[in-house]
């Protein structure tokens, strides 16, 4: 047997042998159009490509290492690859050897065609009965697998379902708040309220009723059993009573409880309404978030009776809190009344702000 020079191993290398293949000579372009296109491979047949290429350079083992592919793999698709057909390693169908064949006759599947047709919004139970009233004993899931045929293959269409709208209240004060009230500077300019649904314990449920001033974050709490318009109209006494300033506006979601009788009681007082569109409560951000501070600090914290006497006092007493002692980061760490204390309102009467009561020092 002849032996080999290191010359000429590497030139049989680079021919092919073993590895890949060096082109020496430019193909003259007047043949690149009787040259066959090269496949278009998915990224799982660049894979396996990749591996094989490995493979044939090292060895099965190496390749295995080096991807984390099963040798058992490896020897899979190295028996199916064939160099000339790069398709040959894309995935194969998954599709069974024997599928399914339909068990109806066309008589039954005409039948069923015909009283769908009659019956466009019946089930495949329902039909089951009428088709056993003419003597023809279906299974309910064939009847099922036989409409599913008829609407692929465009013999059975269903109706358009038809969405009904309900038609939305008609709201004669409220209106959509306008543009150069959305950011107010004064307190009292606009006053975000919401309702809160509550379940301390099974079968109890209670709605708290929440205010609060967009600029001051001064805040007005109440709780109720219900939440309707006259509970509604109730609370906006509350608030208008406890703000210490006057309420110019008051924006609201579009819940049941902020209409009729609420409503007329904002329009007797003088009191602009805005309601917002639907599914946008990052517009009423502020009481949201006091909705959420109210939920952590004093319902997950209180332990007292649930009765509505007990709760309001309670709730009053929170709300003093929150009022004059809890400090507000977007306050610069003020409550909300020693911010009201420290600007200066040219629509605003300081003179029955309490102050924020003097905390003892710790020694």
């Amino acid at each position: 047997m002849a032996k080999h020079s290191n010359l000429n191993r590497r030139r049989m290398q680079q021919g092919g042998f073993g590895g890949g293949f060096t082109i020496v000579r430019r193909v003259p372009t007047r043949f690149h159009q009787h040259l066959p296109h090269a496949p278009v491979l998915s990224a799982d047949a660049q894979d396996r490509l990749r591996w094989l290429e490995h493979a044939a350079r090292s060895s099965v083992r190496e390749a295995s290492l080096a991807f984390g592919v099963p040798v058992s793999t490896l020897y899979r698709w190295r028996s199916r690859y064939r160099p000339d057909d790069l398709t040959s390693l894309e995935p194969r169908s998954r599709r069974p050897r024997t599928i399914r064949t339909h068990q109806w006759t066309a008589v039954q599947e005409q039948t069923v065609l015909a009283l769908r047709q009659q019956y466009p919004r019946m089930g495949k139970s329902p039909l089951q009965v009428l088709l056993a009233r003419q003597g023809l004993l279906l299974s309910a899931s064939m009847i099922g697998r036989i409409l599913g045929s008829l609407r692929r293959r465009l013999l059975l269409r269903d109706p358009h379902a038809m969405r009904v709208r309900q038609a939305r209240p008609e709201r004669p004060y409220a209106t959509r708040v306008p543009t150069d009230k959305r950011s107010p500077t004064v307190p009292g300019a606009l006053i975000q309220l919401d309702t809160m649904h509550l379940r301390p314990l099974p079968g109890v449920e209670r709605r708290q009723f929440t205010a609060i001033d967009v600029v001051s974050r001064v805040a007005v709490v109440g709780v109720r059993a219900t939440a309707s318009s006259g509970t509604a109209r109730d609370f906006l006494t509350e608030v208008v009573d406890r703000m210490p300033f006057p309420v110019q506006a008051i924006q609201v979601d579009g819940g049941s409880e902020f209409m009729r009788d609420f409503e007329l009681a904002c329009q007797e007082r003088g009191i602009a309404l805005y309601v917002l569109p639907p599914r946008s409560p990052k517009l009423n951000g502020r009481v949201e978030r006091l909705n959420g501070t109210s939920r952590r600090e004093f319902w997950e914290c209180y332990d007292g009776d649930l009765d509505l006497p007990s709760l309001q006092d309670a709730l009053r007493a929170w709300e003093e809190t929150y009022n004059t002692i809890r400090p507000h980061q977007a306050l610069g760490y003020q409550t909300p009344l020693a911010y009201l204390h420290s600007k200066t309102f040219s629509d605003v009467s300081n003179e029955h702000i309490i102050l924020t009561p003097a905390l003892p020092r710790v020694q």
